[in-house]
């Protein structure tokens, strides 16, 4: 492998790094004890994509998405709760007829916001579903044939609730594969819980949150993800790893070209969120579950196999099948510092 340590960075990447431990450290006044979780949905929203957040309820969900618009000067946050009555009009907006004008008049949508939390997205209607994904991969909605763009800062965190599938509609693997990852928030430890306890004794933590960063910032942010350098090596270790998902045993669809770019992307993002200005396979590694899990169909003998060891632990086997396939690559430090020629005697 090249060496890396002099490549990528730049005075973009070290306004971008001091910017991301300034919205970090301010997200995580509010939200305590989860440091990995937080930085993997900021990752989502400096490299531009949608998060799916499957997390039984009371695990500060709407309190993370809250506290990233609270973080972002000018953000606007809207949350979507949906129900089996929700309209996808409900989501995108509709147009109302004016009678002082005689003409119809676009009326946004909670979509149009700039953080988006949709509650339990599995209770929605397939059609009102539909309407939302369309949304976040177009970044664009339209009514009455008309098409409104989205907010240049756009960040949907969806949730599900793992424990409660009665009067649900699931997505659709084909929809699943929207979400650039699927994570969960979990519980905090104890001394968390008890921090989290004595801190809400007279009010919120959201109350008294301030901006850390401008929207211009925030751009600002998502740029230098461009200056983080991956080697010829890790991109091609990236691909390999997610096309060993369509051949390893226990999968029955693997992941996309999606997935490869999704991986490649959130990559950068983290590597970023870690203060260096280029990828390691840590990276790729940490990465695989949350980014490739959720678009993997397994097979219903694997399924059978790892039944008493649930879904999470079942990815993890096949994680390990596909690193045997794809295993990461090993620095060639004798290619890298080739021995010196011994000049010729006499």
């Amino acid at each position: 492998m090249r060496e890396q340590a002099g490549r990528g960075g730049g005075d973009r990447f070290e306004q971008g790094t001091a910017l991301a431990v300034r919205l970090l450290g301010n997200i995580e006044t509010v939200v305590r004890g989860k440091h990995e979780e937080i930085s993997l949905v900021l990752a989502a929203l400096i490299g531009n994509v949608h998060v799916l957040l499957e997390d039984v309820p009371g695990t500060a969900k709407t309190v993370l998405a809250r506290a990233i618009a609270g973080s972002i000067e000018g953000a606007a946050f809207s949350r979507i709760q949906c129900t089996p009555d929700l309209l996808p009009t409900d989501i995108t907006g509709l147009s109302v007829y004016d009678q002082r004008t005689r003409e119809f008049e676009f009326r946004p949508g909670p979509i149009f916001a700039n953080i988006v939390l949709v509650d339990e997205v599995n209770r929605a209607m397939p059609k009102t579903q539909s309407a939302l994904l369309e949304a976040m991969a177009e970044r664009q909605v339209t009514v009455d044939g008309v098409t409104h763009p989205l907010p240049a800062l756009f960040l949907v965190i969806a949730t599900e609730n793992p424990i409660e599938q009665e009067g649900t509609f699931p997505l659709p693997e084909a929809q699943l594969d929207r979400f650039a990852l699927l994570t969960a928030l979990g519980f905090p430890a104890l001394d968390e819980e008890i921090a989290i306890v004595a801190a809400q004794r007279h009010t919120h933590p959201l109350a008294g949150l301030a901006p850390a960063i401008s929207a211009d910032e925030l751009r600002l942010l998502q740029g230098a993800t461009e200056d983080v350098y991956v080697d010829e090596l890790i991109l091609s270790w990236i691909v390999s790893l997610v096309r060993a998902t369509r051949e390893v045993e226990g999968v029955a669809n693997g992941a996309s070209v999606r997935g490869s770019l999704a991986l490649e992307r959130i990559a950068r993002a983290r590597a970023l969120l870690h203060g260096r200005p280029y990828v390691v396979a840590e990276d790729v590694e940490k990465l695989f579950l949350p980014v490739i899990g959720h678009r993997l169909m397994l097979t219903t003998s694997f399924y059978a196999e790892t039944r008493t060891l649930g879904r999470d632990a079942a990815l993890g086997l096949v994680q390990a099948r596909c690193l045997a396939l794809a295993p990461a690559p090993e620095p060639d430090w004798e290619s890298a510092h080739p021995d010196p020629v011994t000049p010729a005697s006499g």
